[in-house]
């Protein structure tokens, strides 16, 4: 089933896709399955409806053949187009179905519309300016605000990266250019004892330890100023076990038994005298 608006020109459109009935939603059942792993039995049922948002010179029938040619599966899925110049419709809301729409936050990039701008061009339609993404959860069954809550946390969002649309962004407009009003923000470091500095690491999720802190407050005392928050999270995520290999690098100490013998022994740099030296004496 297609529903689809008045055919002329309008700036902002929005595109809901969503599984038919009898077709399989994958990413409904994986969702499904992480809430009851939760410990919440009262769900029943999980729908997802992927959305897009276009902004561009287009008319209803660019739209339409967008959705239907580029962003849906005709087999599986449906798909509605909706015009921002027509309000969407209050989509229903009880006790036992509950909707969750979650989009990145501004700035945040998300390669998925690079990649539909691209195929809108490639169908000859070039009017399309930007795409924005958004995912809706509908949940079916009798669940708590608290339920609601820690799902919304730990299953359906990553907070550092996106959120969760209110009523008012998802219904008032599907407008693309509100952009939200940068603030540049400065953490107080250089003047932190080693208690401030292990609270700014543990709340800043940085995950360094008071030492690796110190060393990067020297720094920005030699420069007499403070780091952004943009500074501070870079150099911890350089600074990450991911990144930098911290315990590989390190001096390990172990012991072993040979010849009925317990013996230690010490290695410096256990990357370098392994993975590194392997690699250098292959010299391939």
């Amino acid at each position: 089933m297609e529903s689809i608006d008045i055919l002329y020109y309008k700036m902002f459109w929005r595109i809901e896709i969503q599984y038919k009935k009898k077709a399989f939603d994958a990413l409904a059942k994986e969702i499904q399955k992480s809430i009851v792993d939760l410990g919440i039995s009262s769900l029943t049922k999980v729908e997802t409806i992927q959305i897009y948002n276009l902004e561009g010179n287009l008319n209803a029938n660019q739209v339409r053949r967008i959705a239907k040619q580029l962003l849906s599966d005709p087999i599986t899925q449906r798909f509605t187009c909706i015009s921002s110049q027509k309000k969407l419709a209050q989509k229903e809301q009880t006790q036992d179905i509950h909707r969750i729409e979650i989009a990145h936050n501004t700035g945040v990039m998300d390669p998925v519309e690079e990649s539909v701008i691209k195929g809108i061009c490639d169908l000859g339609i070039d009017r399309i300016s930007a795409v924005r993404t958004a995912k809706e959860y509908v949940l079916y069954g009798k669940l708590s605000k608290k339920n609601l809550n820690m799902i919304t946390e730990r299953v359906l969002s990553n907070k550092l990266i996106q959120h969760v649309v209110d009523d008012q962004e998802r219904y008032a407009s599907v407008s693309l250019d509100c952009m939200t009003p940068f603030h540049l923000k400065v953490i107080d470091l250089i003047r932190a004892n080693d208690k401030a500095l292990l609270k700014l690491s543990q709340e800043g999720q940085l995950f360094l330890n008071l030492d690796e802190m110190k060393e990067i407050q020297k720094y920005f005392k030699k420069m007499n100023r403070n780091p952004t928050d943009c500074e501070l999270e870079t150099i911890a995520q350089t600074w990450s076990e991911h990144c930098y290999h911290k315990t590989f690098r390190g001096n390990i100490k172990y012991t072993y038994t040979e010849n009925g013998k317990t013996k230690t022994r010490m290695v410096r740099n256990l990357l370098k005298s392994t993975i590194v030296k392997a690699t250098t004496e292959i010299n391939k």
